[in-house]
C-alpha cells in the first residue's frame, strides 16, 4: 500500500488508517485482532474501545457489590441466607493480601461456630471475588437453575452464604464449619479487557482447611457471550452428581458432562 507523502501537508485521519492484514469477521471473537493502525499506534476507535474496557474492568474490581439487592433477588429461592465476611476488612487490604480473603473474620467464624449446623449435602456460597459486576449480573440466574437441579437430585442444602471480600478458598472454611459434604462457590473472576462480567463456579468435595486448587472443579466464563447460566448450571449439576458417586472432586473427577449429555445420560 502506498503511504502518504509526509511533506505534502496535513491530511485527514481517515487516509492514514491502515487496515490490518488479519481480518476477523464481526461476532466471531472478542479478541483484539485486526484493529488496523494509524501511524505507529491504533486507530482512534480501537484506542477508545480499549480505554472503555479497561475502565469497566477497574470498576468491576473496585465497585462494592450490592449485597442487599443480591439478597433480595435470592429471596425467591426458598433458602435461608447468611452473610459472612473474610478476614480482609476492606477492598484495599483484600487486593494486597489474598491470604486474608481465604479466611473468615473472627466475627463471622464465631457466627458459624455458634450455629452448630446440622450436616448438609451441598452448601452454596456467593462471593464477590474480583468482579462485583459478574455477581450482580450472573449469580441469580445460575442459582435459580442450580437449586432446581439439586432439588430434583434429592440433595439437602444448607443456607445460601453471601461472603464479602471472598477468595475461592474461603469456601473450605465455611463448608467445614457448616458441616457440608460439598461446597459450591460462585464468585466474580478476574476481569479482562474483553469481559469484566465473567462468573466462576468452584466445587470442592469434603471442604476443609487442607484443600488446594487441585481438589476443585471449576466452571468458568459464565456470562453473556460465554457460557450461558442455564448450561453452566447443567454442567455443575453433573459434576456435583459425579462427586457424590465418586466421593471426590478436582483432579480425581474429570468433566465429561458434554459427552454424557450427548448420549442422553444426563446427571445419572
Amino acid at each position: 500500500m502506498k503511504h502518504p507523502d509526509k511533506t505534502a501537508g496535513p491530511i485527514s485521519a481517515s487516509t492514514v488508517v491502515i487496515p490490518d492484514l488479519i481480518q476477523v469477521p464481526k461476532g466471531v471473537s472478542t479478541a483484539r485482532l485486526g484493529l488496523g493502525r494509524a501511524g505507529s499506534g491504533m486507530p482512534t476507535n480501537a484506542m477508545l474501545s480499549l480505554m472503555l474496557d479497561h475502565a469497566r474492568a477497574r470498576d468491576a474490581v473496585h465497585l462494592p457489590l450490592d449485597w442487599d439487592g443480591l439478597e433480595q433477588n435470592c429471596s425467591d429461592l426458598g433458602l435461608e441466607t447468611l452473610r459472612v465476611q473474610s478476614a480482609a476488612p476492606d477492598r484495599k487490604t483484600y487486593l494486597l493480601r489474598p491470604d486474608l480473603g481465604r479466611s473468615l473474620s473472627a466475627q463471622s467464624r464465631a457466627l458459624l461456630v455458634d450455629r452448630n449446623a446440622p450436616p448438609c449435602d451441598v452448601l452454596v456460597i456467593v462471593g464477590d471475588g474480583l468482579s462485583a459486576t459478574a455477581v450482580e449480573v450472573g449469580a441469580t440466574p445460575v442459582l435459580d437453575a442450580l437449586i432446581r437441579h439439586f432439588e430434583n437430585m434429592k440433595l439437602s442444602l444448607g443456607p445460601l452464604v453471601l461472603a464479602s471480600q471472598a477468595r475461592v478458598g474461603l469456601a473450605d472454611e465455611i463448608g467445614q464449619l457448616l458441616n457440608a459434604r460439598l461446597t459450591l462457590i460462585l464468585i466474580g473472576e478476574r476481569p479482562g479487557l474483553s469481559a469484566a462480567d465473567s462468573l466462576g463456579a468452584y466445587m470442592t468435595w469434603g471442604p476443609n482447611g487442607n484443600r488446594t486448587d487441585a481438589d476443585r472443579n471449576c466452571v468458568s466464563n459464565i456470562r453473556s457471550g460465554g457460557l450461558d447460566p442455564t448450561a453452566a448450571a447443567l454442567k455443575l449439576s453433573w459434576l456435583v452428581n459425579q462427586a457424590f458417586k465418586k466421593g471426590a472432586s478436582g483432579v480425581q473427577l474429570k468433566d465429561e458432562s458434554d459427552d454424557a449429555y450427548k448420549v442422553g445420560l444426563g446427571a445419572d
